[in-house]
């Protein structure tokens, strides 16, 4: 967050125009490379400081925080119009195409008049928006389908707690579960052969499919890389149990030396 701060001081700091600034803060709610969940409420505090607006993308948390799924506003208690613009996919949690983008009416209505969407997009088919339809409904009338992902969740980091040469870096809520090398080979390429030979191993033996995740060159940021794991609510104790026990059987076994 001091990174965040700091950026946005020398973006105003001297600006004669700073209060119509149209700048945004564009969070990812749940981090697609870490697992790790956006601390929305510190961002909007410097939103307001610095008279900046939020764009929020929910795909990784729309269905998944909150009381009742509704994203990381509901999980932080942040006033939902203190969000400029949601938008979130909708091939996680509602299982269908297509995205959504929401936000004030005011700011709705400017998209649609200005953002040329009938140039640069397709509507989506009739089939899928009722699927989303369905979707949402059935999360709305069914709160144990949320229980029971909170639970597979919680299931599957205690049972990867302990996995040898790997440690979980992503937050304890978060369905996207990332591990680590607890001690790098100090060479980015060598720290990813071992990854890939771990997921590698895991769905040849056991069909278990994990993904060794890398960096992208786009990132500024250099997150390690790490093996990448989604649970869901569908997914049954015992479909867990395995994952976690082949996962570290195979770690062990080619993370030997450098354990």
């Amino acid at each position: 967050m001091a990174s965040l701060a700091s950026t946005l001081e020398k973006l105003t700091r001297g600006n004669k125009r700073t209060e119509k600034i149209r700048r945004y803060i564009v969070v990812e709610s749940i981090y697609q490379n870490s697992g790790q969940i956006a601390p929305l409420d510190e961002i909007v505090k410097l939103k307001e400081k610095y008279l900046f607006r939020v764009i929020l993308e929910e795909s990784h948390s729309f269905g998944v925080l909150g009381k009742s799924g509704r994203g990381l506003a509901e999980h932080y208690g942040v006033p939902i119009d203190k969000i400029d613009i949601i938008t979130a996919g909708m091939g996680n949690a509602l299982a269908t195409d297509g995205g959504f983008c929401t936000g004030s009416a005011r700011v709705v209505d400017h998209q649609r008049l200005s953002s040329a969407g009938y140039v640069f997009s397709a509507s989506l088919p009739p089939y899928l928006a009722s699927a989303a339809v369905s979707a949402v409904n059935y999360l709305e009338e069914n709160p144990s389908v949320l229980a029971n992902l909170r639970s597979n969740v919680a299931l599957l980091h205690t049972g990867l707690s302990d996995t040898p040469g790997l440690e979980i870096s992503s937050h304890v809520l978060s369905p996207i579960v990332f591990l680590k090398l607890k001690k790098s080979t100090g060479s980015l390429a060598t720290d990813l052969d071992l990854l890939e030979t771990i997921a590698e191993q895991v769905l040849k033996e056991d069909s278990v499919f994990i993904v060794a995740s890398k960096r992208s060159t786009l990132d500024r940021c250099k997150l390690p890389v790490g093996i990448r794991l989604f649970v869901s609510a569908g997914h049954t104790e015992s479909d867990i149990s395995k994952a976690c026990s082949s996962l570290k059987r195979i770690s062990a076994s080619v993370l030997s030396d450098h354990v």
